[in-house]
């Protein structure tokens, strides 16, 4: 039996809130994006000097950074290209994320020591362009997500083995081909290849006749209806072993705009599988609290993308699952008491769990709340202010608690 190589859990960051979550909870490695040329717009990304001190902070604890620069940049934007690289090669990211050519030659001249990862917006789908792009200095490809795991096998077989893969395995899915799509622009003005999409795919749509305005349709695949362009999310927690023997060096997970209380979820419960996995790879059977995690964060209905040929695209409903809410994450304890930053309100008699980095989370009974002036009340109202919780033993700062909705 060849050597297992234990994959990257690779974690989203939309800001420094998200980063230190991802970081807390377990990431590998993060990726994210400067203030340009990014394909996330609406996540705060980060300024040239925020860069600097964020991969400061990932690299003290182990943790790599790799900077997105994935869109398809303009005549108007290449004028920028040459700062941006700059001050990621000042800021000492462990790689740059490119979907465009020029870029790609761009980073190879202005920044040679820095990995070159192909983004997903490239749309790799065959060994050959794999192959052709490590030939132009590519450290790693991430492949398209209309891939099969046999697809990407063979990807694998046919490609250098210092050609690291990297795969989405957990999050939303575009309806269009590796984002591809231009609904939003036609509908709104907001481009999704330069990271604005509105996500029109998901709004609900109706026929209507030419001769009969105003009398609206519903599009049905049944009686009980269908968003019919709105993709799933992925969820392939409990598929660690078989994308590992695809081939897949780096697992990866969407949500740079979402927040801090997901990133630190999802990245845990990735985290815990992936370790177990290592530790029984011949046997591996993921227990069902890692798997119930992803389903404490908000998410639409789950698939398992294209990894075992086509999804099924259509809903019931194109919702939101959201029946978990933080409430509070813990700063300290004094074997008494737990001092806590509220998030968002809870009140004495609520039952709520604990997620510390890398354990099953804990239940616990609010049975009563302190005040910063130490005076016993029945709820915490105030966002981001101190209470104190009763709690013996000791807690790692920065831990999620949560309760269900």
């Amino acid at each position: 039996m060849s050597e297992i190589i234990k994959p990257e859990v690779l974690a989203p960051v939309g800001d420094r809130e998200r980063l230190e979550a991802a970081v807390l909870y377990g990431a590998d490695a993060v990726y994210l994006g400067g203030k340009s040329l990014g394909m996330r717009a609406n996540p705060a990304n980060f300024t040239a000097e925020e860069l600097a001190e964020a991969v400061k902070f990932a690299h003290s604890k182990g943790v790599k950074v790799y900077l997105t620069c994935n869109t398809l940049p303009t005549n108007e934007e290449i004028d920028l290209l040459p700062q941006f690289i700059s001050e990621a090669a000042e800021a000492k990211v462990d790689a740059i994320i490119v979907a465009d050519i020029g870029v790609l030659m761009a980073v190879k001249r202005l920044a040679p020591h820095i990995d070159i990862h192909i983004s997903t917006q490239t749309g790799i789908v065959n060994y050959l362009t794999a192959n052709e792009l490590y030939k132009l200095g590519a450290k790693r490809v991430v492949l398209a997500r209309e891939l099969s795991l046999e697809a990407i096998k063979t990807i694998r077989e046919k490609t250098p083995k210092d050609l690291e893969i990297e795969c989405f395995v957990h999050g939303a899915i575009c309806m269009s081909f590796s984002g591809r799509c231009l609904l939003s622009n036609y509908l709104t003005g907001r481009d999704a290849n330069r990271g604005e999409c509105a996500q029109p795919c998901r709004w609900g749509y109706h026929l209507m006749e030419e001769k009969r305005p105003g009398q609206y349709y519903p599009v049905f695949e049944d009686e009980k209806g269908s968003y019919i362009l709105n993709a799933k999310d992925m969820c392939m927690i409990e598929h660690i072993d078989e994308l590992v023997d695809a081939g897949i060096t780096s697992l990866k997970i969407e949500g740079r705009a979402k927040s801090a209380y997901y990133v630190g979820v999802v990245t845990n419960a990735y985290r815990n599988a992936v370790d177990m996995y290592m530790k029984n790879p011949d046997n591996f059977k993921l227990e069902d609290w890692i798997e119930e995690e992803t389903r404490k964060v908000s998410h639409r209905e789950y698939s398992t993308g294209f990894y075992y040929g086509r999804p099924d695209q259509c809903y019931q409903n194109g919702g939101y699952v959201r029946e978990w809410d933080i409430i509070a994450n813990a700063k300290e304890t004094d074997g008494k008491y737990m001092t806590v930053i509220s998030r968002n309100k809870f009140s004495v008699g609520d039952t709520a769990e604990i997620l510390e980095p890398s354990k099953k989370p804990v239940t616990i009974e609010i049975r009563e709340i302190l005040n910063a002036e130490g005076e016993s009340i029945d709820a915490a109202c105030n966002p981001m202010s101190e209470y104190k919780i009763p709690y013996e033993g000791s807690i790692i700062s920065g831990s999620i608690i949560r309760k269900a909705k």
